[in-house]
């Protein structure tokens, strides 16, 4: 498999998943800000979305879309408890999870990145996130992870996202719950060795 990423976007989440899974992949960096891989080619000849992720499979078809991608690789190794086998509640309640870290944190963060951006819309978005990270914060309470004591692709996601925060000034210490899920998630191999990978550990 090959994964197409830009480091620190939302393609980090896959990327946490393939080395939880312990998959064979090879990564393949985007420009955040153009169309183009590393070789200068167009990168949306693998997607024409123009956005990370993408995950190429063995026989060449192509995945999209990170809640969709991290369900994929998780089922490919069930052993791994990475997610509820389908078909379960449990599984809807990772679905439910997936669901809301992608339109409710993820496209928040959006305008606060975008140059564009009017300050109204980038105040409403904070204030929108602050009550957002607000429920997260009351889920993560008394639990390791958002799914309780197993980490699963959920919580890839979610400390994918809400370490945007930091590029935003976005104070986390308000949420002690999300500060110290946000250690716990870090502290793990597989999150140290993304990271490394994708440049973002500071020496």
């Amino acid at each position: 498999m090959k994964l197409y990423y830009s480091p620190g976007a939302c393609s980090l989440s896959p990327h946490i998943v393939l080395r939880e899974a312990g998959l064979s992949f090879d990564l393949v960096k985007k420009d955040l800000h153009s169309q183009t891989r590393e070789d200068g080619s167009d990168y949306r000849t693998v997607n024409p979305k123009g956005y990370v992720p993408a995950l190429v499979l063995d026989d060449g078809q192509v995945l999209t879309e990170g809640p969709a991608i991290v369900q994929y690789l998780a089922d490919r190794v069930p052993g791994k408890k990475l997610a509820p086998p389908a078909g379960t509640l449990e599984r809807v309640r990772l679905q439910e999870w997936l669901n809301y870290i992608t339109s409710e944190l993820h496209k928040t963060f959006s305008p606060l990145f975008n140059k564009q951006a009017s300050e109204d819309w980038k105040a409403a978005a904070r204030e929108l996130l602050d009550r957002r990270i607000d429920f997260v914060a009351k889920a993560l309470e008394g639990r390791s992870y958002l799914m309780g004591d197993t980490f699963t692709v959920a919580d890839c996601y979610l400390f994918t996202v809400l370490n945007w925060a930091g590029w935003v000034k976005i104070d986390l210490s308000r949420w002690p719950s999300v500060t110290e899920y946000l250690k716990r998630v870090a502290a793990r191999p597989a999150v140290q060795a993304a990271l490394q990978a994708e440049g973002l550990l500071k020496d």
